[in-house]
């Protein structure tokens, strides 16, 4: 990764061990994850012994509590972190974005025994986790999905004893097939919002089986895939929160999990502009550097001036989910600007270099097809201008 990434972005942190933490992201960028990037993605592997580093360094469970292997950090330093992982490689951002979602479940909502039986490993013992809330026919209307959990009563189980059983598809679950655990929005009740229970499911529970994973555009290190469920038994102890609460613990854990796709875009467009400016500098037409033509310049000063914009909205809302604030509405904000941002400047990249720009020769032509995924992934930018909406305006009127 360019130099100026790692050093000639002004960070604001808060502590010494915020400085810390970056500064051992930045090591490990240089050393494992910058040098093959390109040469994987292009071949579509997944790093998951990278992975495996991340968490034995404490880089997997940045935004939880120390009590239960934690790093105990505000989600303003978190997201500095992802922002550092994704210019990388989108691959590894993501991945750890997607990782902390499919924790935030049970951190936030499961009992004190759940937690202690189930945290501690998913943070810092090496395991990987998905999310699974969409499927074929539940994407943006996720409130329709049809995975089904029945309660079979065992034997001598007390009322709210017995084991689950799950059944139905997932689909677009990114760790798909690889996952150690998934955090899985399923029906126990009737239709609707309210009828919808979270629970964790380890990856190699009997009857939970992958498809092969989707043939995409970009993120081809990245696997994503469906998931069957057929008959999936998982106890009652393993259900998390109350029954029926599911889609709000899902909706909060986005809230949050926006915020990392909103660092991880900023961190991509990031990387795509110090390829450009590099170029621009290098690159001589006319008897001169085409960084000297002010066609140019203003076209490089425009994509500057979106990444910092990005980074100053997605730390804005970070800093009010620090503080207890809602943040819900700015942080639709930011993963809709941060994005769209990624997706101009990705994009004006590839117009900077010209001809070399659309050759797998530079990487800004995988910048470009991996910021298309990031107006999508959790919540198209289009239903972020309806929570946006709803925000400023209420509800639609039925």
């Amino acid at each position: 990764m360019d130099e100026s990434i790692a050093d000639g972005v002004e960070r604001r942190l808060p502590t010494d061990e915020a400085h810390e933490l970056l500064a051992l992201t930045r090591d490990i960028v240089r050393r494992e994850i910058a040098p093959g990037a390109a040469e994987e993605e292009a071949a579509g592997t997944f790093p998951r012994e990278l992975f495996a580093l991340l968490s034995r360094s404490g880089l997997l469970g940045l935004p939880y509590d120390p009590e239960y292997g934690g790093g105990g950090q505000p989600y303003e330093v978190y997201l500095q972190v992802l922002e550092e992982l994704a210019a990388a490689r989108l691959t590894v951002g993501l991945g750890v974005s997607v990782h902390s979602l499919s924790c935030h479940a049970l951190a936030r909502y499961g009992t004190e025994e759940q937690r202690a039986a189930h945290l501690p490993a998913m943070l810092g013992g090496g395991l990987l986790g998905a999310y699974c809330l969409s499927e074929p026919s539940a994407g943006s209307d996720a409130a329709a999905l049809r995975t089904r959990a029945v309660r079979e009563a065992s034997e001598g189980a007390g009322e709210g004893g017995g084991d689950w059983v799950i059944d139905g598809t997932k689909a677009w679950i990114t760790h798909g097939g690889i996952a150690d655990f998934c955090t899985v929005l399923a029906r126990t009740g009737g239709p609707g919002a309210r009828g919808i229970t979270a629970f964790l499911v380890p990856g190699d529970a009997p009857g939970l089986t992958a498809a092969p994973p989707e043939r995409k555009m970009g993120m081809k290190g990245s696997p994503t895939a469906q998931l069957h469920f057929d008959g999936v038994r998982v106890p009652d102890a393993r259900r998390l929160g109350a029954e029926g609460q599911g889609f709000a613990i899902a909706l909060d854990a986005l809230d949050s999990g926006r915020l990392g796709i909103a660092a991880c875009a900023v961190g991509l467009a990031q990387a795509a502009l110090d390829v450009a400016v590099s170029y621009a500098r290098e690159r001589r037409q006319f008897g001169r550097p085409i960084a000297d033509f002010q066609g140019l310049r203003f076209l490089l000063a425009d994509m500057a001036t979106r990444i910092e914009a990005g980074r100053a909205l997605y730390l804005e809302a970070a800093r009010l989910r620090d503080e207890g604030r809602a943040f819900g509405r700015c942080a639709a904000m930011a993963k809709l600007f941060c994005t769209d941002a990624a997706m101009q400047v990705t994009t004006d990249a590839v117009q900077v270099l010209g001809g070399y720009g659309y050759t797998a020769d530079f990487p800004v032509e995988r910048y470009l097809r991996e910021a298309k995924m990031l107006q999508i992934v959790e919540g198209t930018n289009q239903i972020q201008r309806v929570v946006i909406a709803r925000h400023l305006v209420g509800p639609e009127s039925r």
